[in-house]
């Protein structure tokens, strides 16, 4: 009996995978020498829940990684914990950092599973945040020399994003307030944040090319569509404001190598009404324009759009992390606040399912930025209150096989209409620790009983599997 619903089968040499992050999976924070990150101490003061052990990936990803080659995968997203290598950010190697990632990238080739890795995932050394993270420019150069030992040592490896969702990070950090240090709207520091996170990716793609390394390199954004609702005139324009904050301030960097005139008027406008400023130094932009079309791929990471009405008021919001559906408010002054649009389904946490938003997003970026050249899906997936059924028995997700069938469907319609979109990666590999979100929160393929590390199936690995299963029918 087959599972497979609106997509039957997947392109030739398709790449199929699963996604994770060193902080979300591997525990084992306090062990072989690693350092400290920016929420080792903010998580403990917090007090709502702890990183150990997360999914113990540190210790069992042997059996993940099998797991991901017996249920249809032929890819994997991992990220390498910066402090695990440099437990301060910089100075001398930790062996034992090293080794763990020569093990990982080791076992993921013998499976047959081609590992995709990320240098920075949400995780800053902490001495590195406690100097003022990504808003000291110092960070760019610590970054630098942690990229250029990643780039020597693992010669193994094939595939580098430098950093993942670079807005998410300036935007939680600074205007959700739900990543330390807990700003909310403090709109200087996050545009900043924004530029010389892009900076310092810049500067890594173009010591990658400079110097010769052998593989490719990119970095990830997550692009969160806008659209206006009621569509009028007022709310259109506060949609393109909310666009060019969220998305293309760092697509026209990323991929254009400036900020345009015409998104620049849109900040301008958002900087104005919030006081704030961007300081750009010299040389930045020439360092940026020089990456622009050195970006081998583009990580596009999907999960919902945006509906925005016109908002002129304080800012103000409220961050759902419990799942306790209806709780999310957000008003940005100068910009719009977010509404919810009939029809349009939402989540536990309040996030739009809306896959027609993927459709859009692939053929703007195909568009409007040529240099994106080859795109993968790097995160996309369900956030669900999954139910243990008891051991051995398969958990029913029917609702996430639902959401990931139609997002991969649009991602295929785009494919067909000429965007070279190559690959998928679901967020994620399995069960794991969720920054703001603590353990309830889960999106994996595979379910982990957190009290004992027990892996259990879902129903979407099985369908998983068996679509996977068609690329292999298609070579």
């Amino acid at each position: 009996m087959t599972l497979l619903k609106r997509v039957k089968s997947l392109p030739e040499n398709f790449v199929w995978g699963g996604a994770t992050a060193a902080y979300q999976v591997e525990g084992a924070t306090k062990v072989d020498g690693k350092g400290k990150t920016m929420w080792d101490d903010y998580l403990k003061k917090q007090g709502r829940f702890s990183p150990d052990p997360a999914s113990d990936f540190y210790h069992l990803y042997p059996e993940d990684i099998e797991l991901a080659k017996l249920y249809g995968l032929n890819a994997i997203r991992v990220s390498i914990s910066w402090s695990r290598i440099f437990p301060t950010g910089s100075g001398k190697p930790n062996q034992a950092g090293v080794e763990y990632y020569h093990k990982l990238f080791a076992d993921c080739f013998a499976n047959g599973i081609e590992p995709y890795v990320s240098l920075h995932h949400f995780d800053t050394p902490k001495t590195l945040f406690d100097k003022g993270d990504w808003l000291n420019r110092d960070t760019i150069d610590k970054f630098v020399n942690y990229a250029k030992f990643c780039f020597e040592e693992f010669t193994e490896v094939n595939n580098w994003f430098t950093i993942n969702e670079l807005i998410s990070l300036a935007f939680s950090q600074y205007i959700q307030g739900n990543f330390p240090p807990n700003h909310h709207f403090d709109v200087t520091s996050a545009i900043q944040a924004e530029h010389n996170e892009l900076l310092a990716h810049a500067k890594v793609v173009n010591l990658f090319k400079d110097g010769g390394y052998s593989g490719r390199i990119g970095l990830i954004h997550v692009i969160s569509p806008v659209y206006p609702y009621p569509d009028n005139e007022k709310n259109r324009h506060a949609a393109e404001i909310e666009d060019a904050f969220m998305n293309k301030f760092l697509l026209d960097g990323t991929f254009k190598g400036e900020y345009t005139p015409e998104t620049m008027k849109l900040i301008n406008e958002l900087l104005e009404v919030n006081d704030a400023s961007l300081k750009i130094e010299p040389g930045d932009m020439e360092e940026i324009k020089k990456a622009s079309t050195r970006n081998d791929y583009f990580g596009l990471n999907y999960y919902q759009p945006s509906f925005v009405e016109a908002y002129e008021g304080e800012s103000t919001n409220t961050f759902n992390g419990t799942g306790e559906k209806g709780t999310t408010e957000f008003k940005f002054k100068g910009v719009g606040k977010h509404v919810k649009k009939p029809g349009v389904a939402q989540t536990d946490w309040d996030w739009n399912i809306y896959p027609e938003g993927l459709y859009d997003t692939l053929k703007r970026i195909s568009r409007e930025y040529p240099n994106a050249k080859t795109i993968y899906i790097t995160e996309n997936g369900l956030g669900y209150k999954d139910k243990y059924e008891g051991i051995g028995k398969i958990i029913d997700d029917d609702k996430r096989i639902d959401f990931i069938d139609q997002h991969v469907e649009a991602l295929l319609k785009a494919r067909d209409e000429g965007v070279n979109v190559q690959g998928y990666f679901v967020w994620s590999l399995e069960d794991q620790f969720s920054w703001a979100n603590g353990y309830n929160k889960r999106y994996g393929l595979f379910y982990v009983n957190f009290e004992t590390q027990a892996r259990e199936i879902k129903k979407s690995a099985l369908w998983f599997k068996e679509l996977g299963e068609t690329i292999k029918k298609n070579n």
